[in-house]
């Protein structure tokens, strides 16, 4: 453990976090939650084990900061992909296909929103702002196609961004059960349903 000496395990960086973060992701998905071992997760990064506790103080906290990250990458590819309805499905299934490689993450994902939506959960407050603001952002979107007449007219902006949501979180909650359901298949067609005369595949 020379090197990890040699980096300074305790300097409480930006850097460093993102190193633990990114080893404890590797290991979730290797291993499983279950079994994946704080220890395994400090060798990856380079760290003592006591480096990491600096950092993190259990392996739950831990995984909510997976998870965070995992959100505000996937953001922010969705907001540089998407730029109209027709990139948005091709989009979704990019991005299905992509959890399916991972399917443990996608399994603690759901189990940690359920977990979260306790208030005594250290993870709820995190997860009320998350759709808090999925559902503004997916709205103000929405919004600004129906005022071309794009989104159906019986469907509000912000329906639409609940439905949304309901659906995309729904349909992978159904393949973590059977993983051999086709779920890009429904999430297009949803995607169609949304927008009047064909408009999200023009």
């Amino acid at each position: 453990m020379g090197q990890a000496k040699a980096r300074g395990p305790y300097a409480k960086t930006p850097a460093r976090k993102a190193e633990i973060v990114r080893a404890a992701r590797d290991s979730f998905a290797e291993n499983g939650y279950a079994k994946a071992s704080l220890r395994d997760i400090a060798e990856r990064a380079g760290i003592t084990h006591a480096g990491l506790l600096h950092h993190f103080r259990n392996k739950d906290e831990l995984l909510a900061e997976v998870l965070a990250d995992r959100d505000a990458e996937e953001w922010q590819q969705g907001l540089e992909a998407v730029d109209s309805p027709s990139r948005l499905a091709p989009y979704l299934g990019e991005l299905i296909h992509h959890h399916q490689k991972a399917p443990e993450l996608m399994r603690l994902w759901i189990e940690l929103a359920a977990a979260a939506s306790r208030p005594d959960h250290p993870a709820h407050a995190y997860f009320l702002e998350r759709y808090e603001r999925g559902r503004t952002q997916f709205a103000d979107g929405f919004r600004d196609e129906a005022a071309r007449s794009r989104l159906r007219a019986d469907v509000s902006p912000e329906s639409a961004a609940v439905l949304f949501h309901a659906v995309l979180n729904g349909l992978q909650l159904q393949w973590v059960l059977d993983q051999e359901l086709d779920i890009v298949g429904p999430v297009t067609d949803f995607v169609r349903l949304l927008f009047d005369h064909g408009s999200a595949n023009d």
